[in-house]
């Protein structure tokens, strides 16, 4: 059965014979269509299944045209270009055709496309058919037939259609054909007197039975037992030619017998030998050649064969003896090896075999040792050319040479020079893994120079053997000596063939030890990739293993900061090496432009270390400092690395003030009390950004350096007190004296404001040691707040400030012994304005019970992206402790009623122990979290640090909060008629059921009708609520560890309702919603609009149980109000249609904003009123 893609080419076929032969006339149809079947018989599917049928139809066209008449004997050739004739419309071909008509015999097709190769032209395709014509005594075609012999006056006849890249110039398409011409030319010549030169090989075995050689029987047997050797279709047989030798005194001349030559051979003007022409005189080098007492000469011509195959021609000498035995002659055949030759074992070769016994005997092996098989294989394996052509003392002297390498990866050149002088065989021996053609052609010409000639060939062997061969053949001018001998031309080869990994396994070497090195030569041999090893030196890559190593071992970043020679003094590269994926560029970037550089480029090198499964990469960056300034590299390179590792794994934030690591010297923990003295000024209202504070210190670095200096003087446990004093006056001079400089009036404030909070900070644990012995993740100040410039109203006594990448925190308090709550804030760009004044209402509402308030609040800087809620509160926690951490650092504990000051700590105030917190909004449940910490810490008061807890009163469980704020919120209803306890009423909320005092406050009466909820994620809408229903899926929310408005069960809220995102684009606005709010028409709102309207609301209680400042004064701002995140949906007290609020959180409304509510109506007390139960409770339980 046909293959599909046979089939279709039959198809095709057939349809072009008989378009053909419709178009043909009636005596010819039948020919053309037979010769056109014939013509693509033999052709591949795939070859002209995608062609044209058009232009297959005339390339066969214009073949059976060709074909028509020919000369006798004589080859037909003709090259052209279809697009140039007159008919090229129909023949859209693309390329050159070549055509060519000859008398059917061997070699035609390879020696034809070996001929174009040659000349560097493309081939496309090639159609060879072999068709049995008739011809006329004009040799005009009168017929086709398919059996030549079956019909007498028929010849086979090649018809060759060959299709090459085109070419335009008519002098190349003349080459061409010339060329050919030539080519078929030699082809006839040696097909022609073939049998001839077989003839001459049984004369020459007779002859040497008769003639005197002066030669053992046992050398001319092997010699006669070559040639039939040869004969016997081992040899292909070109050319033979017959020489006459004589001598005159010293001199003597080769000439060329007329009329003996055959095959290529028949011109005497074609020669053979470069240098040996006929009646020269001989150099005496040959003459004595040819006079030693041997009678085959195998060898090579200079010449390349046109017949067959491409390379330089075989020749077999045999001398001729006169009755004497001298030397008088030769007779020479020229030809091609058959390729079976090239396969067939030593020992079945004559001449051949004795070489190799020889060699094994002499070398001393028993011929079944290891050695004795190690060197048979490798004489198997040499070129045969080099087994015929080489003496037996150079064959031994080159393969006990390839033996003694003993499979060692080093390069090796042996070289064998041929009698006449025209050209030296060389056998080069290369480590297989650094083999490639650029190192060929290096290697090629080394030998070229070294040897004073031209490379004219060359063959490559590759095997399981750990070395490469190459076996390189270079023309050399007879006589002419070389310029180098073999020992220096082999250093040559052996220093280029040495690439970097040798160099580098050396270098390791001299670093670490033989040992030491040679492991590590081992694993990193391979490891680098060719574009670092073009890029660095050996040195380098040393360097580079060494961190490589870390970064592989360690499973963190490597670093390192250098400065190539030659580069400008504020340029410099950096490397960084990370395990496993390359880094994405946008990871590293940002943290080198805010360490005030520039990257121009960046290098990466994949390192694959041998035995590990993981790689290394190398990012190399080139980078310039963004100011131009210069760098010293020496003075601030661990400093940067070390700077940049911590920002990597954020110890440290990644922002402008690391610009200082280069622009001021400084180290990253100097930059840390920078920064974190910055984030407090932001807090403490300071009118300028945090990046111009940055550029502010960058562009002052000196006085940026003495800031630091002067923290260091005040706080360094280890400075003496006496020069403590002396020191800080001499950096307030130095800073003064430096401030005078400064143009800018904004930059003169920034840098006051820094020195005036240094020098009212009164304690940090900036010098106390972590956990592993080095520096705490965190950096906690007592500052005196009545001592810093420009601080908000009202000012505390004191206060602490708490800055990390993860959370930042304060803590103020009213006077020494004083309380209040913690509250995890959502407000990170001025949480300090919201418990400020908490803090104030704190203050109003213990001045019953202790002298002074307090508060707390911290910000979560990292909230994890993913992990939900259970991750949030883990972070949230996380950052709580830290917060309790950073507070007992520097806060003085009592023992047996003395105080103990804190480790690593400079006082600059007096005795202060009192330290006691409470929970606040998001800290519900930390109370013993904090309690646990202060027993780590060893703090006096135990479990009565944080009021509530397992061992105190859980507020959210006894639901005191609300429940003081319910009081009020019944006693205003009450004074209107109402009993919340038995009747229904309406109600919005701010806040969830997962808070204490809004869950609470919503639980207490199941009358309460919900009417809408809003938190900082979600909007709670439920226009017709079912109390009791609600009542019951709140009570399921407040019961769940954690919960928020998305846990609702929306089957239970009434029609038109829902849960909606408060980061929605805008909310769909249903009739109910605009029924139960006062919507108007709008049919859709955004979510702050909504929220306004909800706080608008005309509704019986408007409840507080939340975060935010939501209601302030008329007259008032809300830069007054001081709480940012929510200016978008504060509305003024005079526009709430509530009739009652319940502020059981503190902060729902300004003050003036509660009095503008009341006197347009509404009820409402201050906030400490309705939330003083909590306060009261934590206060008992404290006391």
């Amino acid at each position: 059965m046909l293959h599909r893609s046979e089939e279709a080419k039959l198809s095709l076929v057939r349809s072009l014979a008989n378009r053909a032969g419709r178009a043909a006339s009636k005596s010819h149809k039948k020919n053309i269509r037979t010769f056109i079947e014939r013509f693509y018989a033999n052709i591949a599917p795939e070859d002209i299944l995608n062609v044209p049928a058009d232009d297959l139809l005339a390339s066969a066209l214009s073949a059976w045209n060709y074909l028509q008449k020919r000369s006798p004997k004589k080859a037909q050739v003709r090259v052209f270009n279809p697009s140039s004739l007159a008919k090229s419309k129909s023949w859209p071909c693309p390329h050159t055709i070549v055509e060519i008509v000859n008398d059917d015999m061997p070699f035609l097709v390879d020696s034809v496309t070996a001929a174009l190769n040659e000349m560097n032209l493309t081939i496309h395709i090639v159609i060879h058919p072999v068709i049995n014509v008739r011809r006329d005594k004009d040799e005009q075609l009168t017929g086709l037939f398919d059996d030549q012999a079956a019909q007498e006056d028929v010849n086979a006849e090649s018809v060759m259609h060959v299709e090459i890249n085109e070419q335009t110039l008519p002098e190349t398409l003349q080459e061409i054909q010339e060329t050919l011409e030539t080519v078929l030319k030699d082809v006839r010549a040696a097909v022609s007197d073939w049998r001839d030169m077989r003839v001459k090989v049984a004369d020459v075995i007779a002859e040497l039975d008769a003639s005197p050689v002066p030669l053992p029987r046992a050398d001319l047997d092997e010699a006669k037992s070559f040639l039939r050797w040869v004969e016997d279709n081992h040899f292909t047989f070109l050319g033979y030619r017959e020489y006459s030798f004589s001598t005159t005194g010293q001199n003597a001349q080769l000439r060329i017998e007329p009329k003996t030559g055959l095959g290529i051979l028949r011109s005497t003007e074609t020669t053979v030998f470069e240098g040996l022409q006929d009646r020269a005189e001989l150099p005496p080098d040959i003459t004595d050649f040819i006079r030693k007492p041997s009678v085959l000469m195998v060898s090579k011509a200079n010449t390349r064969s046109t017949i067959h195959r491409p390379i330089h021609l075989d020749t077999i000498g045999i001398k001729k003896f006169d009755q004497r035995g001298q030397v008088v002659g030769e007779r020479l055949f020229t030809g091609l090896f058959t390729s079976d030759v090239y396969n067939q074992a030593v020992k079945e070769i004559p001449v051949l075999r004795r070489k190799v016994d020889t060699i094994v005997s002499d070398a001393g092996f028993h011929p079944n040792s290891h050695n004795g098989k190690a060197l048979l294989h490798i004489l198997e394996t040499l070129p045969r050319d080099e087994l015929l052509q080489v003496s037996i003392e150079n064959l031994m002297q080159t393969s006990l040479g390839i033996l003694h390498l003993q499979e060692r990866q080093r390069v090796a050149l042996f070289v064998h020079r041929d009698p006449y002088g025209r050209y030296i065989s060389c056998l080069l021996y290369v480590p297989k893994d650094r083999f490639e053609t650029k190192l060929r052609l290096k290697l090629q010409d080394i030998l070229a120079k070294g040897l004073g000639g031209e490379v004219t060939a060359h063959y490559t062997q590759v095997s399981d053997s750990v070395l490469a061969r190459l076996h390189i053949m270079v023309k050399t001018v007879p006589g002419a000596k070389a310029p180098l001998d073999d020992d220096e031309i082999e250093a040559g080869l052996i220093a280029a063939a040495r690439d970097w990994r040798d160099d580098l396994n050396q270098a390791l070497i001299d670093k670490h030890g033989e040992k030491k090195g040679f492991d590590l030569a081992r694993i990193y041999d391979d490891s680098f990739p060719t574009a670092y090893r073009e890029q660095f030196d050996t040195a380098e890559g040393v360097s580079d293993i060494a961190l490589v190593d870390t970064a592989l071992n360690s499973g963190k970043i490597a670093l390192n900061l250098y400065r190539p020679e030659a580069s400008a003094d504020n340029e410099m590269r950096f490397k960084l090496y990370h395990r496993g994926d390359p880094l994405p560029l946008s990871d590293a970037l940002p943290m080198l432009e805010n360490m005030g550089l520039k990257v121009i480029d960046e290098d990466p090198h994949l390192v694959q270390p041998g035995g590990s499964d993981a790689g290394v990469w190398i990012h190399d960056f080139g980078i310039v400092m963004r100011s131009g300034a210069a760098v010293d590299i020496g003075q601030v390179k661990e400093l940067f690395e070390e700077a940049f590792r911590r920002v990597w794994y954020g110890d440290i934030e990644n922002d402008g003030f690391n610009n200082l690591v280069l622009g001021a010297g400084l180290s990253w923990r100097q930059i840390v009390i920078l920064r974190a003295y910055c984030k407090y000024l932001l807090q403490a209202k300071i009118p300028f950004s945090q990046a111009y504070m940055e550029e502010t210190l960058a562009r002052n670095s000196g006085i940026a350096r003495d800031i630091v200096a002067l923290f260091e003087c005040l706080f360094d446990p280890s400075a003496q007190k006496k020069q403590t004093a002396s020191e800080e006056k001499r950096l307030i001079r130095n800073i003064e004296s430096a401030l005078e400089a400064v143009a800018s009036l904004d930059e003169d404030r920034i840098l006051q404001r820094y020195v005036n909070v240094v020098q009212s900070t009164l304690r940090t644990n900036f010098y106390q040691p972590g956990e592993n012995g080095g520096p705490k993740p965190y950096l906690s100040m007592k500052l005196d707040s009545q001592k810093i410039d420009e601080l908000p109203l009202p000012r505390p006594l004191v206060e602490i400030f708490l800055h990390s990448p993860r959370v930042d925190a304060v803590h103020l308090r009213g006077g020494k012994v004083a309380r209040g709550g913690l509250r995890w804030s959502d407000r990170r760009e001025d949480f300090r304005t919201e418990i400020l004044g908490l803090m104030k209402s704190q203050m109003t509402k213990n001045a019953v019970i202790v002298p002074f308030g307090a508060k707390g609040g911290f910000v979560v800087k990292q909230p994890p992206q993913t992990g939900g809620r259970e991750a949030f509160l883990e972070e949230g926690i996380a950052c709580y402790k830290t917060f309790m951490r950073g507070l007992l650092d520097i806060t003085d504990n009592l023992r047996g009623g003395k105080v103990i000051p804190p480790k690593n700590v400079v006082r600059r105030d007096s005795d202060d122990p009192y330290l006691v917190v409470a929970a606040d909004k998001g800290t519900a449940t930390f109370s013993d979290i904090a309690n646990g910490i202060a027993q780590d810490y060893g703090f006096w008061l135990d479990d009565a640090f944080a009021s509530g807890g397992s061992v105190g009163y859980d507020h959210k469980a006894m639901g005191i909060t609300a429940r003081g704020a319910w009081e009020s919120v019944k006693r205003h209803f009450r004074e209107t008629g109402i009993d919340v306890l038995t009747t229904e009423f309406t109600c919005v909320g701010v806040g969830d059921m997962s808070g204490d005092v809004f869950g609470n406050g919503l639980i207490y009466s199941p009358h309460t009708k919900l009417l809408a909820a809003f938190n900082h994620q979600h909007i709670f809408i439920d226009p017709n609520p079912d109390p009791r229903a609600s009542f019951k899926e709140r009570k399921r929310l407040f019961a769940l560890p954690r919960s928020s408005w998305s846990d609702y069960d929306e089957k239970l809220i009434s029609k038109g309702g829902g849960i909606f995102e408060r980061a929605a684009k805008s909310i769909k606005i249903t009739p109910e919603m605009k029924q139960a709010f006062g919507l108007g028409a709008k049919d859709s709102m955004t979510p702050n609009d909504l929220l306004r309207a909800i706080l608008t609301a005309e509704i019986d209680l408007l409840w507080f149980g939340g975060i935010g400042t939501y209601i302030k004064s008329t007259g008032e701002n809300n830069v007054e109000v001081g709480d940012r995140t929510n200016d978008a949906l504060r509305i003024n007290g005079n526009e709430v249609k509530a009739r009652i609020i319940g502020e059981g959180a503190n902060l729902g409304t300004t003050q003036l904003g509660r009095i503008e509510y009341a006197l347009s109506g509404g009820r409402i007390n201050t906030d400490f009123i309705d939330n003083s139960a909590g306060v009261g409770c934590s206060d008992h339980e404290v006391n």
